[in-house]
């Protein structure tokens, strides 16, 4: 549950916010540069800080997903432009369909759901940019469009 509120040091590039340990933000930070680890709390900065969730396709992770939604949601986290949400595979193979079914539920709560399959070589420490699923091209897509100086 990100709690805490790191400052921003810089208002360049987006925030990567893993919802809970494990969720994926080291490797996504490298397999899609320009976004900064906020450590798992929500940055401030004396002007919007624009925020991807991350979250692991487990049980867990998703609640911890829901979680960050709602405060955001909620209005208690102020001066934060949520982009959405990136789902990283727990598991190689299939989601179950109840876990499958939380990922829709929670998908309505923020404005973009990107999904990352399992990566069996990031498993094995392979560098994520080297290894990177197709999945991972509308995620670096849309960041970038989302994130450009308009």
């Amino acid at each position: 549950m990100p709690v805490a509120r790191p400052q921003s040091d810089t208002d360049d590039g987006w925030w990567w916010l893993g919802v809970h340990g494990g969720a994926g933000v080291t490797t996504l930070a490298q397999a899609v540069p320009g976004g900064r680890d906020a450590g798992r709390a929500w940055p401030v900065s004396a002007r919007s800080q624009q925020v991807v969730l991350v979250a692991r396709s487990s049980a867990s992770g998703i609640a911890a997903a829901q979680n960050a939604a709602r405060q955001w949601a909620s209005g208690m986290v102020t001066g934060v432009d949520l982009l959405g949400l990136v789902v990283v595979a727990d598991a190689p193979g299939r989601r179950p369909r109840v876990l499958q079914d939380s990922v829709r539920l929670v998908s309505g709560a923020v404005p973009r759901l990107w999904e990352i399959p399992w990566v069996e070589p990031w498993r094995l420490g392979a560098p994520p940019v080297q290894n990177l699923p197709k999945q991972c091209l509308p995620l670096a897509r849309d960041l970038t469009r989302l994130t450009q100086p308009m």
